[in-house]
């Protein structure tokens, strides 16, 4: 018999690897693009690469890669390299702007153009220290949920709610797992 979560309280509790979640993801753009989806293909046409492309050149020369990059660039990352290295763990060149999706402009928020500003103002008032780009950002408790995280996530802890440098950066990894999910 198959496990699922009601068969295996435990499953629910994994989280998700985020990697491999938007490694699934571009695979199904890749199937879906190949089967000629218009939806898929736009999508691709968003990208550097194909932004000028007809459907039969987007054909022609797609490759995992592309797919790869789409999903991550849809997911406010600069490309796959950027989206794999931020996620396990690597903070050069910006965070791109996944930590500050839609729907989050209407929070009241603080922002830095420093690190050291920003865990001060954090330190002061408390909140969460994320990063966009290569600015970041105090957010409270309903900014995070707007996200779609809890807020009282003990993974929220274990980085001492700071996005930008964690405490513990496997705990950064599956809050990002469940952010993408």
């Amino acid at each position: 018999m198959a496990e699922n979560a009601s068969t295996n309280p435990c499953a629910a509790d994994r989280p998700q690897d985020p990697i491999s979640l938007l490694k699934s993801r571009a695979r199904t753009l890749h199937k879906q693009a190949r089967l000629g989806d218009e939806q898929a293909l736009t999508r691709l046409r968003k990208t550097p690469e194909f932004r000028k492309s007809d459907d039969e050149a987007v054909l022609t020369t797609l490759k995992r890669r592309h797919c790869l990059a789409a999903v991550a660039r849809e997911h406010g990352f600069d490309g796959w390299s950027h989206a794999t290295g931020l996620i396990n763990g690597g903070e050069k060149g910006g965070f791109g702007t996944t930590l500050y999706p839609k729907g989050c402009g209407g929070h009241s928020n603080i922002w830095s153009a420093t690190y050291d500003e920003a865990r001060q103002i954090r330190a002061e008032h408390g909140g969460f220290l994320l990063a966009y780009k290569n600015q970041f950002l105090v957010v409270d408790e309903h900014f995070i949920r707007t996200m779609g995280l809890d807020p009282d996530d003990a993974d929220f802890d274990l980085i001492g709610r700071d996005w930008a440098r964690p405490a513990d950066r496997e705990a950064r990894t599956r809050l990002y797992g469940k952010l993408l999910a």
